[in-house]
C-alpha cells in the first residue's frame, strides 16, 4: 500500500478551516491571525506536513541539487569534507544546499523536517553532538529521499556511510604513545554518545589492555578547544597521580588542553606528552608542533557525495559503509628529550 502523506487538505480537516486559510497561513499573509498560524503550524508539525511534498506520487524530476546538513564550517576538518563533496557534485552537475546545525539536536530537527523534498534530489548528514533521538532521520528515509551520512554515522539506520577508521586511528596513536615511552595515558574526548567517540575510546582501552595498561582518565566533553582547556583543569584537580600523555579525540581539544599545561608550566612531550586527531593546520604551526592522527576529510567528503549520487541515480543501489583510513602524523609533542 502506498505510503499516504499529509496534504494541507488535511491540515485544513483537522482544524475545521479552509484550506485557503492553511495556505495563507503557512505563507505569513497579513490577513492571517497569529493564533491561527500558531495552530496551522503546530498541527502541519504533529501530522508531519512536508512543504511542497508531491503526495500524488507522481514521480518528481530531477533537481541536480544535493542538501548537505552539517554541525559547523568554521573548522578545518568540515570545511575540507565540503570542498570534497562541492567539487565531485559539481564534476557530476549538482549543487549543494548548505544548512548548519551549529551542533545543535534542535536546530538539526528543525531543519530537516523543514526540508522540502521535491527542492533536493538526496541529503548528505553528519549528525549533531547533542543528537540522540534519529526519528527525523528515519522519516526522510521512509519518505523515500537517498542519504548518506558522514563522519558521525547514525549507526542504528539503515543508509549508507563513510567515515573514517575511528578505532584504528585511536589504536596507532595510544600505540605511538606507550613505544614513545609513555604509560600513563589519559584520554580527552567527545560526547559519549557518538559513535566516534565510542569506537576511539574503544581502540584506546584495546591498546592499553594489549600492553597491560590501565586508564589514567577519561573525561567526555564536547569538541572545542576551551574543551580541552576543561578537561585538562579537570584532569589536574581530579586526580592525585597525573598522567604523562594525554590523547585527545581531536586536534583542537589537544591544543587548548597543551595550552592550559603551558600555563601551568608543563613541558609538552617532556612532562606530558599529547596526540591530535584531525591533523589540522594549526597542529603544525603551535609550538611544540601537535603530533596527530591525519583524518582523509578530502576523500570522505568526496566518497560520500559519491555514493549519493549513485544511490539518486538508481534506487536499488545497495547500502555500503566505507571506512577510509587514518594517517599517524610524528611531531614535537610526543618526543620526550
Amino acid at each position: 500500500m502506498a505510503k499516504k502523506y499529509t496534504t494541507i487538505k488535511d491540515i485544513a480537516k483537522a482544524l475545521g478551516i479552509s484550506v485557503a486559510t492553511v495556505s495563507r497561513a503557512m505563507r505569513d499573509a497579513y490577513d492571517v491571525s497569529p493564533e491561527t498560524r500558531r495552530q496551522v503550524l503546530e498541527a502541519a508539525s504533529i501530522m508531519k506536513y512536508r512543504p511542497n511534498f508531491n503526495a500524488t506520487g507522481l514521480v518528481k524530476s530531477s533537481t541536480h541539487k544535493i542538501g548537505v546538513i552539517i554541525p559547523a564550517i568554521t573548522n578545518y576538518y568540515f570545511s575540507t569534507v565540503i570542498t570534497g563533496i562541492q567539487e565531485f557534485a559539481l564534476e557530476k552537475r549538482y549543487n549543494i544546499i548548505l544548512h548548519l546545525t551549529n551542533d545543535s539536536a534542535e536546530w538539526e530537527t528543525k531543519i530537516v523536517r523543514e526540508l522540502s523534498l521535491t527542492s533536493i534530489d538526496g541529503i548528505l548528514a553528519c549528525i549533531s553532538s547533542e543528537t540522540d533521538d534519529l526519528g527525523h532521520f528515519q522519516e526522510l528515509i521512509d519518505d523515500g529521499l537517498p542519504m548518506v551520512f558522514f563522519d558521525r554515522a547514525a549507526s542504528s539506520i539503515l543508509t549508507s556511510k563513510v567515515v573514517q577508521d575511528d578505532y584504528q586511528g585511536a589504536r596507532i596513536a595510544t600505540e605511538h604513545l606507550i613505544k614513545c615511552g609513555y604509560k600513563k595515558i589519559a584520554h580527552i574526548t567527545g560526547p559519549s554518545g557518538l559513535g566516534l567517540t565510542q569506537n576511539r575510546l574503544r581502540g584506546y582501552h584495546d591498546t592499553l589492555e594489549k600492553h597491560n595498561l590501565t586508564s589514567f582518565g577519561i573525561i567526555h566533553s564536547g569538541f572545542s578547544r576551551a574543551d580541552g582547556e576543561k578537561d585538562l583543569d579537570q584532569l589536574f584537580s581530579t586526580n592525585e597521580e597525573l598522567p604523562d600523555a594525554i590523547f585527545a579525540v581531536n586536534d583542537r581539544k589537544a591544543i587548548g588542553a597543551m595550552l592550559e599545561l603551558r600555563k601551568r608550566g608543563v613541558i609538552v612531550g617532556k612532562d606530558i606528552g599529547i596526540i591530535g586527531f584531525t591533523n589540522d593546520p594549526i597542529s603544525e604551526i603551535i609550538s611544540p608542533t601537535l603530533t596527530t592522527i591525519a583524518e582523509p576529510a578530502y576523500e570522505i567528503g568526496k566518497k560520500s557525495c559519491e555514493l549519493l549520487i549513485r544511490h539518486i541515480q538508481k534506487s536499488s543501489f545497495p547500502i555500503q559503509e566505507l571506512i577510509l583510513p587514518t594517517e599517524l602524523i610524528v611531531r614535537e609533542s610526543t618526543m620526550r628529550l
